[in-house]
This record gives C-alpha cells, sequence and structure tokens, in this order.
C-alpha cells in the first residue's frame, strides 16, 4: 500500500520542517509505543535538532484484534517535560482516541509547546475534532499492518504499509 522508500521521503521532509520550527532548540520526543517504534526511529535519525527521547505506551486493543477496550496510558508519570518543547510522535490516527487522550495527560505537566506527528490518519468521521500537527499519509478506513502497526503484536517489521484485502 505504502512503499518504504514513500515514508522515508515523507519522513526526510518532515525532520526538514521540524529543524526549522525548532531552530536547533533541544525537542523532547515522546514516542507512543509500540506501534510508533519505526517511525520515531527514523525521525529521530533525520533530525538535525537535539532530541531527547521519551516513551509512554497506550493499550486499547489487547490480543483479541480490533476491538477498542478501555485505554490506559503508562509512563507518563517518569517525564520531566515542563517548560520544554514536546513532540508526541504516534503510528495511527483512527477515531482520535488515543491521541487526544495522551495529548491532554501531556498538557497537564505544563510543555512548553504540545505538538503531534502521526505516520497515518484514516479518512473518517472522528470521535475527538482535533487533528495531529503533522500527517505523513492519509489512508482509506482499512486495517493496516506494518512499519510498526501490527495484528495481535504480528507485522510490525514489514518496511512499508500493507492491508489485509479481507482478514489476516
Amino acid at each position: 500500500m505504502i512503499t518504504e522508500e514513500s515514508i522515508l521521503e515523507k519522513i526526510d521532509s518532515l525532520a526538514l520542517e521540524l529543524d526549522q520550527k525548532y531552530q536547533g532548540q533541544e525537542v523532547t520526543l515522546v514516542m507512543v509505543l509500540k506501534g510508533s517504534i519505526c517511525f520515531a526511529s527514523d525521525l529521530l535519525r533525520r533530525m538535525q535538532t537535539p532530541v531527547i527521547l521519551e516513551t509512554v505506551q497506550c493499550k486499547s486493543y489487547g490480543q483479541n484484534g480490533s476491538l477498542r477496550g478501555d485505554l490506559s496510558i503508562s509512563g507518563v508519570d517518569t517525564l520531566d517535560i515542563e517548560g520544554k518543547h514536546v513532540l508526541v510522535v504516534d503510528d495511527i490516527f483512527d477515531s482520535g482516541f488515543t491521541l487526544s487522550r495522551v495529548l491532554e495527560t501531556l498538557q497537564n505537566k505544563n510543555p512548553k509547546t504540545l505538538t503531534s506527528a502521526v505516520l497515518l490518519a484514516k479518512e473518517i468521521t472522528r470521535e475527538h475534532s482535533a487533528l495531529p500537527d503533522y500527517i505523513l499519509f492519509t489512508i482509506e478506513n482499512q486495517f493496516v499492518v506494518g512499519y510498526g502497526l501490527d495484528y495481535k503484536e504480528h507485522y510490525r517489521g514489514l518496511r512499508g504499509i500493507y492491508t489485509s484485502n479481507g482478514g489476516f
């Protein structure tokens, strides 16, 4: 669906834009685990801006597949982001529920700035209207895997983004 080359081209453009925005100021990149690991890693390597890497982990789908359950966010308590430029990096913007909750939780820690970037955003009506600040690709409403995105913890290591065309 989306090749590794296309992904890396978009990440190069985003890194350049972020470097211009922050102009050498330190940025705390908060990677939302596990799905954003490939995106965040490649973005981190391409940015010239000094970056501190932090992580939070969100769980809402569980091992049963695609139905969202209660959202839990771990790792926020240990973040030292007060007065800092913070960039939240996530894999996919679907309903908007996860990213909205993460941003709301991080805002309570008083960062200087708080922005967000996602690899993918689905073309759907969302429960939450706030869009990420940066979206690399917009896709149709379908289940995708690869480049960090999984199905029951499988397929994260695929170098591109793939759709199942009917199921896994």
